[in-house]
C-alpha cells in the first residue's frame, strides 16, 4: 500500500445505515480495512438524536477507546453516566460489568465519532440490560444467557473400548 492507501477523511466515508428496532440507529463504516490496520479496528459512526449505535456491553478481550469527532451525548459506563462532547477520549479497558459501556445520543443533532479497538482472535462480550452472554472468533459466533448454559460433560461418552 502507498502512503495515500494509508490515510482517509471521515468526510470521504461511504457510510452504511444501520438499524434495529426504535432505540438502534447508526450511520457507520469500517475504516481499518480502508487504510490497511492489522492488529487494531476502526470504525466511524453517526448516530442520529435519541439513539445509540449498540447494546451496552464490555469485552473481556479487547479494549475500546472512542473519540468524539462531532456533537454531544451521554456515556454510559458500568453504574455512572456522564455528559460527553467533541473533543473527548474514552477508554474502556477489558473487564466485566464494571467496564460496560455505551454512548447515546442524548442531544438534538447527529452524534459523530471514532472507535478504535484492539483486533483479538476470540473475544467474549457480556449485555447487562438484556443478560446475554457472547463469544465470538474462528468462525464462532455464539450468544447465550447464562441458564442456557450447559455442563462441560454434557454429551460426552467413555472412549471406545481398547481392541484386543
Amino acid at each position: 500500500m502507498s502512503v495515500n492507501d494509508r490515510v482517509i477523511n471521515i468526510d470521504e466515508l461511504a457510510l452504511e445505515h444501520q438499524k434495529q428496532g426504535e432505540r438502534f440507529e447508526t450511520r457507520a463504516a469500517r475504516v481499518g480495512p480502508r487504510v490497511g490496520a492489522r492488529d487494531l479496528g476502526y470504525s466511524f459512526d453517526v448516530v442520529p438524536p435519541g439513539k445509540t449505535a449498540c447494546p451496552f456491553h464490555s469485552h473481556r478481550a479487547e479494549e475500546e477507546m472512542f473519540f468524539i469527532v462531532r456533537g454531544t451525548g451521554l456515556l454510559r459506563y458500568g453504574s455512572q453516566t456522564r455528559a460527553i462532547r467533541a473533543g473527548d477520549v474514552i477508554c474502556c479497558p477489558t473487564g466485566g460489568p464494571e467496564t460496560a459501556h455505551q454512548i447515546v445520543n442524548d442531544s438534538d443533532a447527529p452524534l459523530e465519532y471514532l472507535s478504535v479497538s484492539t483486533m483479538m482472535p476470540a473475544e467474549i462480550c457480556e449485555y447487562p440490560d438484556s443478560g446475554k452472554i457472547a463469544a465470538f472468533g474462528g468462525g464462532v459466533r455464539h450468544i447465550a444467557r447464562p441458564d442456557q448454559c450447559l455442563d462441560y460433560w454434557d454429551g460426552e461418552s467413555p472412549p471406545p473400548a481398547a481392541q484386543p
